[in-house]
């Protein structure tokens, strides 16, 4: 059984294709989306344009209105529209561990031109910015100190309002935003050493991590918070979780439940993408292992209520003839997702259509 895709809007990448990173929809606080795209000397936010402090190999940025925040290899920063500074938080390099005081006294050194790192997310109602760095802060009193944090920090000021120590060694992480502003997930991937993922609550006092689970990698949150949907580091299962605990309510495998791609003996397994499009509906993919073949194959799942839920496959989703669809799905508000086109110059918004 397939389901149909209606095209809700077409966008090109405000920087071009390559080289700039593919663009990706950002849900902006009150539920706004906008395009977002990462070039080496500026971040393209709908139709503004912002300077950026670093080139993109050094970090992720995060967006809110009005503001950009660049996770850099030595420091968060939060940007304004015209490039201005707004604050910095500096932090213990990725690569050494010292405390720089700026891109330029690393950024010509060859030892530090692959970094790893951190990243960042707005809460929902875009007041407080959540951020995984590596220690120590500057100003901090034991500047030996190098683990690495997650922090609260109010957004419009940078002031550190709360942090906690990971216990994580990252080459890479990212955060699953909330309905609740005060939650946030955060998933941190450590190469072979596995990819811890985080559950986190700030209760106007401190940053509390409410559960840690060691081998999952958080994909999306429900409309009502009370649902995450996580997939294991080998991307072999879905995983359906009870937000607060982190229970597992329901699992789906990849083998099993999908065909694999045609033409291709590649094993199938998820993506590290998904999407709540409703409490009851998840659109998940499959691009990565179909790559092969030539295809982007996205399905959707359903959530059967329930003493137990159960994940069930409805199908794939079935775009209009011709739509250059590729790679995985990104949530973009208000019960829809987007693709890249297979170029890279476009963002492409969908929905479900109305006999789905």
């Amino acid at each position: 059984m397939s389901v149909t895709a209606r095209p809700v809007a077409t966008v090109a990448a405000p920087l071009g294709p390559l080289p700039a990173a593919p663009p990706w929809p950002a849900v902006l606080p009150g539920g706004r989306w906008t395009v977002v795209q990462q070039g080496d000397a500026e971040v393209a936010v709908g139709g503004v344009r912002v300077p950026a402090p670093w080139p993109r190999r050094f970090g992720e940025v995060a967006v809110a209105p009005g503001l950009v925040v660049f996770t850099g290899t030595h420091a968060v920063r939060a940007v304004a529209a015209d490039g201005t500074t707004v604050w910095e938080v500096r932090h213990g390099c990725w690569v050494c561990g010292e405390v720089h005081p700026s891109f330029a006294a690393y950024a010509d050194d060859p030892d530090h031109d692959s970094p790893d790192g951190g990243s960042a997310a707005f809460g929902a109602d875009g007041a407080l910015l959540w951020a995984h760095v590596r220690g120590p802060l500057e100003g901090d009193a034991d500047l030996t100190d190098d683990q690495e944090l997650w922090l609260v920090l109010d957004a419009a000021t940078g002031r550190v309002l709360g942090r906690a120590a990971t216990d994580t060694v990252a080459s890479g992480s990212l955060h699953t935003p909330d309905p609740d502003p005060a939650r946030m997930g955060l998933s941190v991937g450590q190469g072979e050493e596995g990819s811890p993922a985080l559950r986190g609550r700030w209760d106007g006092r401190e940053l509390v991590v409410e559960w840690r689970e060691e081998e999952w990698v958080l994909l999306a949150t429900s409309p009502s918070g009370r649902r995450l949907l996580a997939v294991d580091t080998g991307q072999w299962s879905l995983y359906l979780l009870e937000a607060d605990g982190g229970k597992v309510l329901a699992e789906l495998d990849a083998e099993g439940t999908v065909p694999p791609p045609p033409g291709d003996g590649s094993r199938v397994h998820w993506d590290f993408d998904a999407a709540f499009l409703d409490e009851e509906t998840l659109l998940v993919g499959t691009s990565e292992s179909d790559r092969g073949s030539g295809l982007a194959r996205h399905w959707l799942v359903d959530v059967r209520p329930g003493a137990v839920p159960e994940l069930t496959l409805r199908g794939a989703v079935a775009y209009p003839v011709g739509s250059a669809v590729a790679g995985p799905v990104r949530a973009a508000g208000g019960g829809t997702w987007a693709t890249v086109a297979a170029d890279g110059g476009a963002l492409h918004r969908w929905e479900l259509s109305r006999e789905a």
